[in-house]
Order: C-alpha cells, then sequence, then structure tokens
C-alpha cells in the first residue's frame, strides 16, 4: 500500500524546532511519507510542496503564538492553488493568551482547519486522526 504524503512544517516567523523534530519522527515510524519544511515556513511554501509531493494533508505547526495570524487565509490559498479539500491539522501553542481552547478551535475549524490540537498534544492524537481522516 502506498504511503500518505504528508507536508510538515512550522509556520510564519517561529523558530521552534524540537517540536518539528518530534512530529517528523513520530509521523514517518508511523508510516507516513513526510516532508520536513522545518522552520519558518510561509503558507506559500506549504502549499507549493504539497502540490509538488501530491501530499494527502497539510501540518502546521506554531509555537510563537502568532499561529491565528499566520494561518488566516490558508484554506482559500490551498483552494485557489487546485489542493481544494486537502486536510490541513494545526497544532502547538496558536494563539497569544490563554484562552479557552474551545473557542480557538472553533476560531481554527472557520478558517478551514480540519483538526486544531493545543499545546502539548501528543503526536499519536494526531496520528490516530491523520488515519481515520485519510481512510488508512
Amino acid at each position: 500500500m502506498e504511503k500518505k504524503k504528508l507536508v510538515l512544517g512550522v509556520i510564519g516567523a517561529d523558530v521552534h524546532a524540537v517540536g518539528n523534530k518530534i512530529l517528523y519522527h513520530a509521523f514517518t515510524e508511523a508510516g507516513f511519507d513526510v516532508t520536513n519544511l522545518g522552520v519558518m515556513v510561509s503558507q506559500e511554501e506549504f502549499i507549493a510542496a504539497a502540490i509538488e509531493t501530491a501530499a494527502d494533508a497539510i501540518i502546521v505547526s506554531s509555537l510563537y503564538g502568532h499561529g491565528e495570524l499566520d494561518c488566516r487565509g490558508m484554506r482559500e490559498k490551498c483552494d485557489e492553488s487546485g489542493l481544494e479539500g486537502i486536510l490541513m491539522y494545526v497544532g502547538g501553542n496558536i494563539v497569544v493568551g490563554k484562552q479557552p481552547f474551545e473557542d480557538v478551535e472553533k476560531r481554527f475549524k472557520a478558517m478551514g482547519f480540519d483538526r486544531v490540537y493545543g499545546p502539548g498534544t501528543a503526536p499519536e492524537t494526531a496520528i490516530e486522526a491523520l488515519r481515520e481522516d485519510l481512510g488508512k
């Protein structure tokens, strides 16, 4: 069976590399074909990589709190680029300050993200969701 392809990266001006490496190893060990873009990745870079690799999902992480700004409009850009309906996950410390996670999740889902994860979510949680969402 062909491996499902993921594009992984840390969006915006964020330089937090540790979580990115942990996710890369976890997803790879779980049997996914992962293109890791590293840190400080723009929406355009995520989309170009997803097109180039024929990715099944885009995994966006952010730790510096500005994920909400960095992610705004990404679904629309995906759609315009021919990636309509591509699975999009976002996780980490994605907003500034302490906010109820339910509110944060609602806002990111309204932006077109399929799954939203708060800080400290285990990679296994996303792996299970990916298997479910990708029918694997």
